[in-house]
C-alpha cells in the first residue's frame, strides 16, 4: 500500500479523521482516556474498509474493539468455516499495521495516554459470538457448534449478540427467539462467559415486551458470573435501572448523541460509574455530528465525549472520571 493510497482511505489529506457529507472537517473530540468499543462489527461494512477502519480507529485514541461473529450470518452466511472469518480478522488486522506504520513516517500516529499502561488497538482485537435474534430459527446443533467453535478462539472474550428482537424487522416468533436466548445464556454460564445482549422492543412501548421478557429470563437463568451487557442500549432511565439492578452493564452507542434522544442521554447520566460502557454497533447509527454516515469503530470517540459532557453537567462526575470508568469497565467486563 503506498501512502498516498493510505491517506486517501483515512481521510488524512487536512490531518483530520472525520468529515461530514460536505466535505467539512468534524474535528474529533481530545479522548482523556484510552478508548473502548465494545461492539462493532467489521465484517457488515458496505462502504468502508475494514482494515482501514481498525486504522482510523487507532489513530482516534481507540485501543479496544470488540467484533461479533455471528454463527448463523457471517458463517456460513459470508465466510464458509470458522477458521475462514478468523483468518480474514487476522488479516485485516496485518494490513492496518502495515498501514499505520506508513502513517507514522508521514507523523500520524495514535494518541498517547499517558498514566495508562495499554496495548495498542491492533494487539487488542477481540471477538464475541453468538447468534442475533434474527437467525434464532437456524440455531441448530450445527449453529451451536460453530459458536464453541468461535469461543476456541484466543480472540474470544464473550458470547453473544443474542436476545430478543421485537422490533419491526423482526420476523421470528417470540418462543423461537427466546429459546435461543436460553440456550446462548446457558453456554455463557457453562464457558465462563460474559454475554453480549440485543434487546430490542416494540416501538413506543419501551417498559414491556421484550425488556420485560429479558428480565424475566435473566432472572430465571441468572446473569453470568463474568457479566453481560445491554449492547446498544436505546431505552430510557426506568429500563436501565431495571437491568443495572440484575448487574448488567449498559454500552451507549451513537444514538445517545441524537437530537430527539433525551431519554438515552438521561439514562447514560444517571447509570452507575461502574456499569457504563461505549460502543458503535458499526456500521449502523453514526454519532452527531456524522449520523447518516457509515459509522465505523474510531466513531466511539463522539458518543464517549457525549456521554462524559452529559454527565458532567449534571453533577455526575467530571469528563476524566466518565473516560476512565468507560475504559476500565470494558477491561473488566472482558477479562483484559
Amino acid at each position: 500500500m503506498s501512502e498516498q493510497i493510505a491517506l486517501d482511505h483515512l481521510t488524512l489529506a487536512d490531518h483530520e479523521l472525520f468529515h461530514d457529507r460536505k466535505g467539512q472537517a468534524c474535528p474529533l473530540p481530545a479522548p482523556l482516556a484510552p478508548l473502548a468499543d465494545t461492539h462493532g462489527h467489521l465484517t457488515s461494512f458496505r462502504a468502508h474498509d475494514p482494515a482501514m477502519a481498525l486504522a482510523r480507529a487507532a489513530l482516534a485514541g481507540v485501543r479496544l474493539l470488540v467484533v461479533p461473529i455471528d454463527a448463523v450470518d457471517d458463517v456460513p452466511g459470508r465466510w464458509g468455516s470458522v477458521p475462514e472469518v478468523l483468518s480474514w480478522l487476522d488479516e485485516q488486522v496485518e494490513i492496518a499495521r502495515a498501514c499505520l506504520d506508513e502513517c507514522a513516517e508521514l507523523g500520524f500516529v495514535p494518541p498517547v495516554f499517558e498514566g495508562y499502561d495499554v496495548p495498542d488497538l491492533l494487539d487488542n482485537v477481540h471477538i464475541v459470538a453468538g447468534v442475533h435474534p434474527y437467525g434464532a430459527e437456524s440455531l441448530d446443533d450445527d449453529a451451536m457448534a460453530r459458536i464453541r467453535e468461535l469461543l476456541a478462539s484466543p480472540r474470544c472474550v464473550g458470547v453473544g449478540e443474542f436476545g430478543l428482537d421485537l422490533g419491526p424487522y423482526s420476523k421470528v416468533p417470540r418462543e423461537v427467539q427466546e429459546d435461543a436466548f436460553r440456550r446462548q445464556l446457558r453456554l455463557a454460564h457453562e464457558m465462563g462467559l460474559p454475554a453480549e445482549l440485543h434487546i430490542r422492543a416494540t416501538a413506543g412501548d419501551m417498559l414491556s415486551n421484550a425488556y420485560v421478557d429479558a428480565a424475566r429470563i435473566l432472572s430465571d437463568e441468572g446473569v453470568p458470573e463474568k457479566g453481560c451487557d445491554l449492547h446498544c442500549f436505546t431505552a430510557g432511565l426506568k429500563v436501565m435501572e431495571n437491568f443495572a439492578r440484575l448487574g448488567c452493564h449498559v454500552a451507549f452507542g451513537g444514538a445517545v448523541t441524537f437530537t430527539r434522544s433525551e431519554d438515552i442521554r438521561e439514562a447514560a447520566t444517571f447509570c452507575a460509574e461502574r456499569r457504563l460502557l461505549t460502543e458503535t454497533d458499526s456500521p449502523y447509527m453514526a454519532p452527531v455530528p456524522l449520523r447518516g454516515e457509515e459509522c465505523e469503530p474510531a466513531m466511539v470517540a463522539f458518543t464517549a465525549a457525549c456521554v462524559a459532557d452529559v454527565r458532567e453537567k449534571a453533577g455526575r462526575g467530571s469528563r476524566k472520571a466518565t473516560y476512565d470508568a468507560l475504559w476500565r469497565n470494558a477491561c473488566d467486563l472482558f477479562g483484559l
